[in-house]
Parts: C-alpha cells; structure tokens; sequence
C-alpha cells in the first residue's frame, strides 16, 4: 500500500485510487466536485456532473488526489451517467473496501434533462 502519486507531478489520469490506513474514530468520509466529465455514448458530446462520493471506511481510506487523477479518466470516456455512478460505487468498494459506499452523481442537464444516479454498496 504505497502511495504512488501523492507528493509528485501526475499529469495524466490512473486506472485506480490509492489508500492509505484509516484513523481511528473516523466513521464517515465524504468528496464532493463539480467537474466530472465524460461524453455521451451516442453523441459523443460532453457530459459534465456533480459526484458525491461517501464511504464507511473500515482499514483503509481513499487518497484524494489519486481520486481526483481516478475521475480524470473518464473525461475521454464514453458513458451513461448510471453506468459512472456504479462503476465509481465499485471502485471505492474493490480498493479501499470499505463497510458500505453511496455514488450520487447528478449530470447536468442537456435537452434540458437532469440525470441523478445512485449507486450503493454494503
């Protein structure tokens, strides 16, 4: 469990978060942006979202800045709102594994449609 980005220039996005021991006492952890970005499969345009990332950690927790080169990824990356929301929720629980995850990822709207996905795991 070494960090790998925290403390050096990473200019390009990483396929997963990085950890780090979780403190004592710590039962909620919440990250918060405005910015993720990804496209439309169908159209190829721009999607952008606000992501509410929430976990109960148990040994581990997320590192942010890996998490923020994480979400970079999908700025080139053709995706449904809900399939991101699952695949982040999946993410978090495969490598900080915590006691339970919630992804509320709410995508601005286009043709005057809001999209909001929850993904939730144990």
């Amino acid at each position: 469990m070494e960090l790998t980005v925290l403390g050096h220039t990473v200019r390009h996005a990483i396929e997963h978060v990085e950890v780090f021991p979780a403190p004592a006492h710590v039962s909620l952890v919440r990250f918060t942006t405005d910015e993720l970005a990804s496209m439309c499969p169908v159209t190829q345009q721009p999607d952008l979202a606000r992501v509410v990332i929430e976990y109960q950690p148990d040994r581990h927790c997320i590192e942010s800045k890996s998490l923020k080169l994480y979400l970079w990824g999908f700025r080139d990356r053709a995706v449904f709102a809900e399939a991101l929301a699952a695949e982040i929720a999946a993410e978090v629980m495969q490598t900080a594994a915590p006691h339970r995850v919630r992804v509320e990822l709410t995508q601005r709207p286009r043709g005057g449609i809001e999209v909001q996905a929850v993904a939730e795991l144990p």
